[in-house]
């Protein structure tokens, strides 16, 4: 039975890292097609303003917690989750386990270059891992054509969006007729993987300030930052001001 909390309308679920990769597997096991998203204040802000967005985060088979603000969110609504879980760390985990069993991944996301250099850094960190695909984030609706035949025939079984939070959730849900068993949201994650954008230290991950290190060394998220004060605000009115 799927235990999980609410946060603003965005349902969250109450896992840790191993449940959630326990979860994955299981998925990989059943077939058919399971979204995987990590909901963050971003993300549930966004839901608020975009309905197709919340229909899509809300029919997800799994959401992990991401982000220090859901943490405190589920806490402050009496509903703790026990740990952040960030798609950075979920999916090279995820690799690691599919690399003992024969399971097939695909990439799709980034800038140009990403996505391969994502590979060959989990092909050669994790030998016998099945990286059966890999192409960037900037394509035509004739390469959308192309990429769907070519997931259609190789059949992986996770598909590692990395594409704008958007783009992302939209793309897997248009396409969820491919059946992938897992399809994950995972934003930034192929980057990470590339080594294109490094990791915030474990201080700061520990102590939930991996925010405030994305902030000073990419100013340019100072936009999309604004959103956490405004998250905030939103759950603290739904906790003591509840809609009748």
């Amino acid at each position: 039975m799927r235990c999980a909390i609410e946060i603003l309308g965005v349902p969250v679920d109450i896992v840790d890292h191993r449940a959630t990769l326990d979860k994955l597997e299981l998925f990989m096991r059943e077939g058919g097609y399971h979204l995987f998203v990590t909901p963050n204040p971003e993300m549930i802000m966004m839901a608020q303003k975009d309905a197709h967005i919340m229909e899509i985060l809300c029919s997800a088979a799994l959401a992990a917690p991401d982000g220090i603000g859901v943490l405190l969110a589920s806490r402050l609504m009496k509903k703790p989750v026990p740990e952040r879980v960030a798609g950075s760390d979920i999916i090279p985990d995820l690799l690691e386990r599919m690399s003992k069993n024969g399971r097939t991944a695909y990439f799709l996301g980034g800038r140009p270059g990403v996505a391969e250099r994502a590979r060959q850094n989990m092909e050669s960190r994790y030998p016998g891992i099945k990286i059966i695909g890999a192409r960037h984030g900037y394509f035509s609706d004739d390469d959308d054509k192309l990429i769907t035949g070519e997931l259609s025939a190789k059949k992986p079984d996770l598909l590692v969006l990395g594409l704008s939070m958007g783009l992302a959730l939209n793309w897997a849900h248009d396409h969820r007729h491919l059946n992938i068993p897992v399809s994950a949201c995972v934003g930034g994650t192929l980057d990470i993987l590339a080594g294109t954008v490094k990791r915030a230290p474990v201080f700061f991950r520990k102590t939930g300030l991996e925010w405030f290190y994305r902030l000073i060394s990419q100013p340019s998220r100072a936009g999309r930052m604004l959103r956490l004060p405004v998250f905030a605000a939103a759950v603290l009115r739904e906790r003591f001001m509840p809609r009748m």
